[in-house]
């Protein structure tokens, strides 16, 4: 498990907090409406339920803070006693073991009280029963209060932690305090570790990457180490100790010759002797820095025996460096890589992993086939070739030359067949037979077409210049007016049809009115009289087919119809008279009384409207309080009262 996986760890809230946000939900996410006449059954599924949501809320959040805590037995030793020093095991193990434990007092509070709830016998006992019940988890809950604020502030620790990837490749920096670890750090990387003049400015790991050979890499810069025993070491110094002890990295032992640092050569000698025993299985480098200052060469002979007592055992390089100047800083980065590099593939193939990759390569190896030396053979005309040189005039001409003399790039068109290999080279340029259904299509073209075609243009000019084209507007003949006049008739006829066939389309409605052509025979007489006609015949036609049009309506029917046939003047006087009054001003006494009937009414609508009654007749109740609008859970705001 890196270490970036801290810091997806969900913040821990307090007690208060704990509660409010499990009793809020419960309060939202359940029921709210219950009474005394509902059944029993009802009522007791109603507070069983909360106490349920309770304590699966309850449960569901101290899950989450166990689940994303580290579990100490399955990360990387590295992680874990990184951990242990700075948190302590045991007291983090007790801390998420009392959690746990809550979690399952809660279940078992829950399971006891749902019971008991089976036996409520009335709406009260069963609200009591589910006061109790959310009243032991609260209690429960707020016996953690110290292991909650604990975890919150080992959780806020660890975010801060930096990202260490135990199995990458990395360069560990330790040794005394102010030797110059945190500026090296700062030079390779990118990195902005504080520098400051004095012992102990780093007082936790911190990291930084860089790239090389296109592979990433990261510097662990360690708090610096004082020489005497463990137990005697405090938190920072056993950081670097326990960095040391679990990353598979290569060692950068820093050493200060000039004793700027505050410490002798001969106590950074026994600090190196004492923490020997971790650099096991671990590639060392012994870095000395400040050589602008003093160099090993200027050290006195008991000084360079000391130093040399480190280089004894043959496994460990001595590189110097001096972070002030730059000297040497690349070249200790450069070496460490290389080093740790080739230690790495080395240890890859001790493994039994690579057996299954070897079976799989085969390293081909050509045998001589006699004792015959054959070396190169390289033509006298390629070793005597002149260099090309662009301000010799007897250089070869180049593909670019003939550019440059032909107009350049974009004016210059590159001649693809004056490298043709052929028999006949004048036949570089001849035209490729072009080929149609297996035949060349050269063959069916006239060789004279080009010449015949001259020809015919220059006898179209000529007869155009004589003017043969010239002539005068053309003058009608009496063919095409007749022509021209029928076309016209037969416009105008298919004009008329396409207007009856509109008019005949309308259906619904006469283009005039019924009445509009309808006269009295009176008004037909008096216009003749009018004009100074005569109109006596025009009378007596119509009265006559007026009398005959009876006589036979009359010989159709028989007795018996005529009998029961009612005639008009009776049915007239059957049917009531139509009144012929105005009803707006019917029953007033006066012409003013219809404004004043009209206003009293605009007065009397007042109330009605304020009622929001249609008319006097309606009765209609609204709801005093609509179902919709006062009915049903509360907000999210309403949370100060349960």
């Amino acid at each position: 498990m890196a270490t970036a996986v801290f810091k997806n760890i969900s913040p821990i809230p307090d007690v208060n907090t704990f509660l409010d946000v499990v009793l809020s939900r419960t309060q939202r996410k359940t029921p709210t409406v219950i009474r005394s006449g509902f059944k029993i059954s009802r009522i007791r599924g109603f507070y069983g339920r909360k106490v349920k949501f309770t304590q699966d809320t309850c449960t569901e959040k101290l899950d989450g803070i166990l689940q994303e805590f580290p579990r100490l037995d399955d990360i990387h030793p590295f992680h874990a006693d990184l951990l242990n020093i700075l948190y302590d095991r045991d007291h983090l193990k007790i801390a998420l073991s009392q959690l746990s434990t809550a979690k399952h007092l809660i279940e078992n509070v829950a399971r006891d009280y749902i019971r008991l709830l089976k036996y409520g016998d009335s709406l009260y006992r069963c609200k009591q029963l589910k006061r109790a019940a959310l009243g032991r988890m609260a209690t429960i809950i707020k016996r953690q209060k110290s292991s909650l604020g604990f975890l919150e502030q080992v959780r806020q620790h660890m975010s801060r932690l930096p990202s260490i990837d135990p199995n990458t490749r990395t360069l560990l920096v330790c040794g005394y305090p102010n030797v110059g670890k945190s500026s090296f750090m700062n030079k390779i990387t990118r990195a902005e570790v504080d520098v400051q003049p004095y012992a102990f400015t780093t007082k936790s790991l911190f990291v930084g990457h860089f790239d090389y050979k296109y592979l990433r890499w990261q510097v662990i810069d360690t708090p610096g180490i004082l020489d005497h025993p463990l137990e005697q070491m405090n938190t920072i110094e056993m950081q670097s100790i326990t960095a040391m002890a679990h990353l598979r990295s290569a060692v950068l032992y820093f050493m200060d010759l000039s004793e700027m640092c505050g410490y002798s050569i001969a106590a950074q000698v026994n600090l190196y002797h004492s923490i020997k025993p971790l650099f096991a299985n671990k590639l060392t480098l012994l870095v000395v820095n400040k050589v602008d200052v003093t160099k090993p060469e200027d050290l006195d002979p008991k000084s360079q025996e000391m130093i040399q007592s480190i280089l004894a055992d043959g496994n460990v390089q001595m590189v110097q460096t001096s972070c002030v100047s730059d000297t040497g800083v690349m070249d200790v980065r450069n070496n460490a890589c290389e080093a740790l590099l080739a230690a790495r593939v080395e240890q890859k193939l001790k493994g039994s992993r690579v057996n299954n990759v070897l079976n799989r390569i085969h390293l081909a190896e050509p045998a001589a086939r006699d004792s015959v030396n054959r070396p190169a053979v390289i033509p006298d005309a390629v070793k005597n070739r002149r260099a090309y040189d662009e301000k010799d005039p007897a250089r070869r001409i180049l593909a670019r030359d003939i550019e440059a003399a032909n107009g350049g790039a974009g004016a210059f068109n590159v001649n693809l067949r004056d490298k043709y290999l052929l028999s006949n080279p004048e036949w570089k340029y001849d035209r490729a037979p072009e080929l149609l259904d297996g035949k060349n299509v050269a063959d069916y073209i006239d060789p004279e077409i080009e010449a015949k075609l001259a020809a015919m243009e220059e006898e179209e000019e000529r007869v155009e210049n004589e003017g043969y084209y010239n002539s005068d507007e053309d003058v009608p003949d009496e063919n095409e007016e007749h022509v021209l006049t029928a076309a016209d008739k037969i416009r105008e006829k298919n004009k008329l049809i396409r207007i009856a066939a509109r008019n005949k389309k309308i259906k619904n409605r006469p283009m005039l009115p019924r009445t509009a052509g309808v006269r009295t025979l009176d008004q037909l007489e008096s216009s003749l009289e009018n004009a100074g006609l005569p109109s006596d015949a025009i009378g007596e036609r119509a009265r006559s087919r007026a009398r005959s049009g009876a006589a036979q309506e009359s010989a159709r029917l028989s007795g018996a119809d005529i009998v029961m046939q009612e005639g008009p003047e009776v049915r007239a006087k059957s049917v009531a008279p139509r009144s012929q009054s105005n009803r707006r001003e019917a029953g007033l006494h006066s012409e003013g009384g219809r404004s004043y009937a009209e206003r009293l009414n605009r007065v009397k609508q007042v109330q009605r409207n304020r009622l929001a009654r249609a008319s006097e007749s309606d009765r209609h109740t609204t709801t005093s309080k609509p179902k919709h609008l006062f009915s049903g859970k509360r907000g999210m705001g309403k949370t100060d009262r349960r």
